[in-house]
């Protein structure tokens, strides 16, 4: 079922007690999209209970070593995405398949004692600091000639920088479609969703990309000036 694609906007009683669901290896960034398969009784709950309200919940990576006290309360990642759930389907075992959209940064302030099955958290919403235009741009122009590059080696969906990244108006989003699109180690972008600086975040992405480049030993395209 759709639930409808304008995101809402987060509410401080949104984040006075935010329901995190816990998960090895996720990253929800704003903006981008995550389908997810939720088959435990508790996450279960949890989307039951987010459908009931305003359909929105957090995504908290695990630390790593949570393995053996998974079933309880192992420790997560004070910085996590927010997203609201913007498909769903329930199937008749009473798992459901939901798409969340992520909708912004927030770090974890304290948990919730545990009156759910499902855990609950106090947390703020992270600002964007300022990034100045001429930094960004330059790390835009950077990021645009390693991505010439490397087009023909990524998957066909990624390929085009400019279809990937229409519709993002500003630099946070910007940094944030290609880091949801092109980056898969988990530290990685556990440290890209912490960066509440958009610049850093694409010195981050420029300097991840240009690994590609220098491991595919591609040669040099003439894109324009930029950071070299």
């Amino acid at each position: 079922m759709l639930l409808g694609m304008t995101p809402p906007k987060l509410e401080p009683s949104d984040l006075a007690e935010l329901s995190i669901f816990p998960l090895p290896n996720v990253t929800l960034f704003p903006g981008a999209a995550l389908p997810l398969h939720v088959f435990e009784p508790r996450y279960r709950e949890l989307t039951a209970a987010a459908l009931g309200a305003r359909g929105i919940m957090a995504v908290a990576r695990l630390k790593p070593g949570f393995e053996p006290n998974y079933d309880g309360r192992p420790a997560v990642f004070d910085v996590c995405g927010v997203g609201f759930l913007e498909h769903y389907t329930q199937r008749s075992d009473g798992r459901f398949d939901i798409m969340l959209r992520g909708l912004a940064r927030v770090r974890i302030v304290e948990e919730l004692p545990p009156l759910r099955a499902y855990r609950q958290v106090r947390a703020e919403q992270l600002q964007d600091t300022a990034a100045p235009p001429a930094l960004v741009a330059a790390w835009q122009v950077k990021l645009a000639s390693l991505w010439e590059r490397l087009a023909s080696h990524l998957p066909e969906q990624v390929r085009d920088l400019r279809a990937l990244t229409r519709g993002a108006d500003d630099a946070s989003a910007y940094a944030d479609r290609l880091a949801a699109a092109m980056v898969a180690d988990p530290d990685a972008c556990q440290q890209l969703l912490a960066e509440v600086d958009p610049a850093e975040r694409l010195r981050l992405l420029a300097a991840r990309v240009q690994e590609l480049v220098d491991a595919l030993a591609l040669p040099a395209a003439r894109y324009g000036p930029g950071l070299n």
